[in-house]
């Protein structure tokens, strides 16, 4: 193989498989939809990208059925014209999850799964061994705030950090050497059809789980495991299980807590990323590092000097007057933990969110659950749903939320072309903009908006 041709190559995951090829001096390059700062950042490491579905535009390099690798996300259309022409014509063509699952044999796999915090969950894993003598590679579903990227090359560690995504049951293609499965709260039921179904998909994704290998399952989850001979089974939670923490404490924009672990307590952990959420991902993340080897010392260093990831929990504005952060929270139950953790953190604070429904499916099996965790704050502005891969459902908008929320909460409905109008007259202590669509684009100018009336009050 000489080449690698990505289909989608913009996408978060399958960027960061990109800078492995061209890392490993193969030709890379790819179609996308739009030019993003991701595609910016991939050709100027050298891939080759163009933004047109034509087959006419794809570099002769890529051309030899021989010597190229066709790597295609989901979210690629089967009617998609490139595609059609790489099948047609027998290249080796393969889902971005097959490549990890490839991965996952040629390294150990240590691999987060759930429906919510993998992305942060993996991120610190990665950190922590990466910055340990054990070091790891790195195939991460966001931007670290340490690295500014979302992989890690490590040629000579054993280690491999994957999030591992229930999507398309793309996790099946696996062969974890440990994984943690956070969260098993249903969705893309456009895919499942059922919760029953959903939970059995994680279930056989157990049982991918190597001889001689790690499972680690929060407490409470309703499917049951079947991992197979020679697999060590651990549970955990934030304050049980056989990892936990212990004499938790926040206060002065700090938290510190006692990791208690069966391989080892570790004492005075402090959080670089304090908010209550990121308690129970530090406690899977630790554990991963521990199975891999990190030492309590090394494990406490990371820790601390851990900064998080953009667009989870990602503080563009907090000073004593004023603070705005964007969390990339797109499932009820993330939206819950999000705003019980701001609440943690500014317990007497009136704090504003703006969120941006994404998917219509998802909005119509959920907006009950979304009306309900929105509740808690005491302001919801609700934009008009982010489509990505789908087409209008009749009768599914944002309206069906903003119907079903708690009496009492303040709430409107805007357009996104409008939300930095709408900002310049908000009355908070505290803004968030939830949502896994574009919102963030705007980030950075609401930041601005939010620094100026600091300034001013």
């Amino acid at each position: 193989m000489k080449a690698v041709y990505f289909l989608g190559i913009g996408g978060i995951g399958m960027s960061a498989i990109a800078r492995y090829y061209l890392q490993q001096g193969l030709a890379v390059g790819g179609y996308d939809k739009t030019p993003t700062p991701l595609t910016h950042d991939l050709e100027r490491e050298g891939a080759l990208i163009h933004f047109d579905d034509d087959v006419n535009q794809i570099p002769e390099v890529f051309l030899e059925e021989a010597e190229t690798l066709v790597v295609y996300t989901p979210a690629i259309p089967p009617e998609h014209t490139e595609l059609q022409y790489f099948l047609g014509h027998h290249f080796d063509v393969q889902k971005r999850a097959q490549v990890l699952g490839t991965l996952t044999r040629t390294y150990k796999g240590l691999c987060v799964a759930g429906t919510h915090g993998k992305t942060t969950t993996s991120s610190m894993t990665a950190h922590l061994l990466h910055q340990s003598h054990v070091d790891c590679n790195a195939f991460l579903g966001g931007i670290t705030k340490n690295y500014g990227t979302n992989y890690i090359l490590a040629p000579d560690s054993d280690y491999v950090v994957i999030e591992a995504d229930e999507f398309d049951r793309s996790f099946h293609w696996l062969a974890p050497y440990a994984t943690v499965i956070t969260a098993t709260d249903p969705d893309h039921l456009d895919i499942y059809g059922t919760e029953e179904a959903y939970l059995e998909s994680f279930r056989h994704y157990t049982e991918l789980i190597r001889k001689g290998g790690y499972l680690i399952i929060h407490e409470g989850l309703k499917m049951q495991p079947h991992v197979g001979d020679g697999v060590t089974t651990f549970t955990y939670n934030r304050t049980s299980g056989d990892f936990h923490a212990e004499d938790i404490c926040m206060g002065g924009g700090e938290i510190r807590f006692n990791f208690v672990s069966p391989l080892g307590n570790i004492q005075d952990i402090e959080l670089g990323v304090p908010v209550g959420v990121n308690i129970e991902n530090g406690i899977a993340a630790m554990a991963l590092a521990q199975i891999a080897g990190a030492t309590a010392e090394e494990i406490r260093r990371g820790m601390a000097s851990f900064s998080g990831v953009d667009r989870r929990f990602d503080f563009h504005v907090k000073n004593e007057r004023k603070a705005y952060l964007s969390d990339y929270a797109h499932h009820p139950e993330e939206i819950r933990q999000s705003i019980r953790s701001i609440r943690e953190v500014y317990p007497d604070k009136r704090i504003v969110g703006i969120f941006q429904p994404h998917l219509y499916t998802r909005t119509r099996d959920f907006y009950l659950e979304f009306a309900d965790a929105l509740s808690q704050l005491d302001e919801v502005i609700l934009t008009e749903i982010y489509p990505a891969r789908e087409l209008p459902i009749e009768g599914v908008t944002s309206q069906l939320i903003l119907d079903h929320l708690r009496p009492g909460v303040d709430h409107r409905l805007i357009h996104k072309a409008d939300v930095l109008e709408v900002v310049r007259s908000l009355d908070f202590d505290v803004l968030i903009t939830l949502g896994a669509g574009d919102l963030d684009n705007y980030a950075d100018a609401i930041a601005q908006i939010v620094e100026a009336q600091a300034s001013k009050s």
